[in-house]
């Protein structure tokens, strides 16, 4: 019963927002332009600030956090190359072929997972679980990329993606706290305390203007190709790279921070993303908005297997 209680308190305050900014939006207190402007701020300056924190106040050990990092490099890259084979298997359109894979693939680890382990273990335990969302979110934009050039039928363009990465502010954030971390450069005390401040409020305005993008009609229609993502974003991903973490002996705060990195919610940013590809665009945002709304119920059933098993 207790385990029963401790995940549904860790999904709680996630819901509660979710649910928040959707009737907010229906009561007309905040309407699609102005989540739009709203989620430039979160996505260029809140999150930002949030990540740079969490990796330049970061307790590492070396050995542990080397080790999670390898790992969550290894099997995001083999399940990115195991679907580029099967999914063009089953699926014959190339608008969507791509799109499939990441919306199987992306998932939304900042917005959706970093929350939840806030809720599970306090921010004090996170800091391996910034480095690894450091390094997974970029890895995330370079390999989707990839998908969605690949089944474009262009020709791969790494200087296009070279300069996309060395726009993205989460990236620069990161790469900014790691160069101070590496250089040994203190920041003044009350530079810190601005940008903890700064980004204690990211994850609550995060979630708001994702339940406020929330749209119940971008579910109709593409249903066995929706069923496949689910299964495969929800399910199929989280069970093998746990049952992997599991045997390779991650425990505890690590096993969480690659269960919700494999187990969260489709990321919003492919929805935009496979616009700008010429993709299925409308299959892109059925897939966001149908996972973000399942994983709720997985991600409660995942976390309370994984504490019955006093592994998490």
């Amino acid at each position: 019963m207790n385990n029963l209680y401790l995940s549904f308190s860790a999904l709680f305050p996630v819901f509660f927002f979710l649910a928040l900014g959707y009737f907010l939006r229906k009561i007309g207190m905040m309407d699609d332009g102005f989540l739009r402007k709203l989620n430039t701020l979160v996505y260029h300056v809140l999150l930002s600030a949030l990540l740079f924190c969490n990796i330049y106040t970061a307790r590492v050990e070396g050995g542990s956090a080397a080790k999670l990092l390898a790992f969550g490099v290894l099997v995001n890259v083999a399940v990115f190359l195991l679907l580029m084979v099967l999914v063009p298997v089953f699926e014959k359109e190339n608008t969507r072929r791509g799109v499939m894979v990441q919306g199987i693939f992306r998932g939304n680890c900042l917005l959706l997972g970093l929350p939840v382990l806030q809720s599970l273990y306090g921010g004090e335990d996170l800091d391996h679980a910034s480095m690894l969302i450091a390094v997974v979110v970029p890895l995330y934009n370079v390999l989707c990329a990839i998908a969605l050039e690949v089944f474009r039928g262009q020709s791969i363009r790494p200087g296009k993606i070279g300069r996309e990465l060395c726009r993205n502010p989460l990236l620069i954030a990161a790469a900014l706290a790691l160069a101070l971390r590496l250089a040994r450069i203190r920041l003044p005390e009350l530079v810190v305390v601005a940008l903890r401040d700064l980004s204690a409020i990211a994850t609550p305005l995060a979630l708001l203007v994702l339940g406020g993008m929330f749209h119940f009609s971008q579910l109709r229609g593409s249903g066995g190709r929706m069923a496949v993502c689910l299964v495969g974003k929800l399910i199929l991903f989280p069970a093998l790279v746990t049952g992997l973490a599991v045997l390779w002996g991650f425990r505890g705060v690590d096993l969480g921070a690659l269960l919700v990195m494999s187990a969260s919610s489709t990321a919003v940013s492919s929805f935009s993303m496979a616009q700008q590809a010429g993709a299925d665009g409308v299959l892109a945002g059925q897939v966001v908005v149908g996972t973000t709304l399942c994983s709720m119920l997985t991600l409660f059933l995942w976390i309370f297997w994984l504490k019955q098993l006093a592994l998490i």
